[in-house]
């Protein structure tokens, strides 16, 4: 089966400053770009961190409230450097959390979950920036029409990979929600099934009501 990669769904033609590139310049990159996020790389093209909306905040976080409505807010010392920081160096989130071209979906989206990121900048075996991927990029992959979808469960799943005769198993995609139904040769073979099938980009959910070849039962699975 042909997996979307993170090489497939980032952006190539990356924003990026360098660390010393200043506060009203990040801004100002942001703006016309229309982006939440900057990577910072040294003279390499390296990654080093990245400079994110809620990080040029902190400045206006840290400020006395005009109206006096609010009481000074309480941050850390690391958050208060951030707030008086003028230029990337100091404003950005390091190390930066990267990712790898040939990463799956399912690794970056992993990645982003457990560094509690938005986006990750993709680099090659040398380190330098490629590319950016983030969590709408990742979603892409649940754009492909239900016709799609079948046919690489009906092919790829079922004849290449498991041997099956299609004939024998309906695929029905609605949605991004697969429904099975038919037969197999061996009940061991059903959980392989669903499994192989819910990986398939695309996918939002598998149900299916597959039975082993000469049992009269049905497994259902929801």
């Amino acid at each position: 089966m042909l997996h979307r990669t993170v090489g497939d769904l980032m952006t190539t033609a990356v924003v990026s400053v360098r660390p010393d590139t200043g506060f009203k310049d990040i801004v100002q990159h942001l703006a016309e770009h229309d982006i939440t996020a900057v990577p910072v790389v040294d003279d390499q093209a390296r990654p080093v961190g990245v400079v994110s909306e809620a990080d040029l905040l902190r400045k206006r976080e840290s400020q006395a409230d005009p109206g006096g409505h609010l009481a000074a807010a309480h941050l850390l010392p690391e958050e208060s450097a951030k707030a008086h920081a003028l230029t990337a160096e100091g404003l950005m989130s390091s190390p930066a959390v990267t990712a790898r071209p040939q990463w799956s979906v399912v690794e970056a989206a992993r990645a982003m979950a457990r560094h509690h990121v938005k986006r990750l900048p993709v680099v090659d075996d040398a380190g330098h920036l490629v590319g950016i991927v983030s969590r709408g990029d990742l979603l892409h992959v649940f754009l492909r029409r239900d016709p799609t979808i079948r046919e690489e469960i009906m092919t790829e799943v079922l004849t290449r990979t498991l041997g099956l005769d299609p004939g024998t198993v309906t695929v029905q995609v609605a949605e991004g929600r697969v429904t099975l139904t038919g037969t197999v040769p061996q009940s061991g073979l059903i959980p392989v099934v669903v499994r192989l099938s819910e990986s398939v980009d695309g996918v939002v959910d598998v149900t299916h009501q597959l039975r082993a070849a000469g049992d009269t039962t049905a497994q259902t699975l929801g």
